[in-house]
């Protein structure tokens, strides 16, 4: 019987840089950012220690796309993703070991606009001859006035 394992990372963290959005030869997008996680304690002496540990996370093909176009520094990122570990060769001839989080799913928090809005500019941001007009009341219809009607599936907003 094969063994069950798990490797999951879980953060909430903050941006402490841009993402870097490059593409392989092959031209599959590929996105490092970093994050911090914070932790701050009591000591028996009653001082505040604070620790601050910085975590360098990948993400590939669509979700490195999305990350290039959502993420900036300083924002608040919840993760999940798998710890992996590397081996390389440096430039002077060095081994090097790096550890890194493959992301798997991410969550921005924030200035409380959905991910799709992120993509165009804030309200606030946009002229004001682009705003929308007022919504028209709407009549309210007894069930003895309702006649058929075709719906479209376009229509439906969700």
């Amino acid at each position: 019987m094969a063994s069950r394992s798990l490797n999951r990372v879980i953060l909430i963290g903050n941006l402490t840089r841009d993402p870097e959005l490059k593409y392989t030869p092959a031209g599959t997008a590929v996105c490092t950012l970093g994050v911090a996680t914070n932790r701050s304690w009591t000591t028996a002496d009653g001082t505040t220690k604070e620790d601050v540990q910085y975590h360098r996370i990948v993400a590939w093909q669509k979700l490195a796309e999305l990350c290039g176009k959502l993420l900036t520094k300083g924002r608040k990122i919840f993760l999940e993703g798998r710890l992996t570990y590397r081996s390389y060769t440096s430039n002077d001839g060095q081994p090097r070991s790096i550890t890194e989080i493959v992301l798997d799913d991410f969550i921005v928090f924030g200035d409380g606009r959905r991910a799709s809005d992120a993509l165009s500019p804030a309200p606030s941001d946009k002229p004001e001859a682009t705003k929308s007009a007022p919504v028209k009341e709407a009549s309210v219809e007894t069930p003895s006035e309702k006649t058929e009607e075709n719906i479209n599936p376009d229509d439906i907003p969700f």
